[in-house]
């Protein structure tokens, strides 16, 4: 055996063991001898169809549990804000599309003109208007303040959990104070 073979079998404190090999051996052998005599089957694996196997999958898949979610979590002015953020960007996303697939379909239904919205606009009731204004002033003033409070994160200006909290209720009293002048004011 060389010298650095001795000096890590002694480090390891199994330096006998390692010569002879007889410390594993015994229970080797022993627990091949065991199998071999327990009469017991190896498991073995059946093939089924594409089919079947989606079926079991599926059935597989009723019996997981159920991940507890959102429903577990108290929640934060963060990540309530960010859930809002996002709900409020795609609801002015899709008002924009429609709006310009609305403009585009102009040609084949002349009734969607300038002069036409205009006059039913005009026709709608104060209360309609006011709340259609609402409708679009709260999400767009509340995405337009959120925007600059992620700017200012570029910037790494308001990081702390102050500051992320400060500024968040300042996102939402500028949202606030904002929508209801633009809604009922402008």
């Amino acid at each position: 055996m060389s010298l650095v073979r001795q000096s890590v079998s002694r480090a390891v404190g199994a330096a006998p063991a390692f010569r002879s090999g007889a410390a594993f051996a015994p229970g080797l052998m022993a627990a091949q001898r065991r199998l071999a005599t327990s009469g017991s089957a190896a498991p073995s694996t059946s093939k089924i169809s594409p089919a079947d196997s989606i079926a079991l999958l599926n059935a597989q898949r009723l019996q997981r549990p159920t991940s507890p979610h959102l429903a577990i979590y108290q929640p934060q002015l963060t990540w309530l804000m960010s859930g809002a953020n996002r709900i409020t960007g795609v609801f002015l996303s899709g008002a924009l599309y429609a709006g310009s697939i609305l403009y585009l379909l102009h040609p084949l239904y002349p009734a969607l003109d300038s002069a036409h919205l205009v006059a039913l606009v005009a026709d709608m009731p104060v209360w309609l208007k006011a709340s259609a204004k609402v409708l679009f002033a709260v999400p767009f003033t509340y995405h337009a303040f959120n925007g600059i409070r992620h700017l200012m994160w570029d910037m790494g200006k308001g990081l702390t959990i102050k500051g992320v909290y400060s500024t968040g209720y300042a996102v939402m009293a500028a949202t606030a104070v904002s929508s209801i002048y633009l809604a009922f004011f402008v």
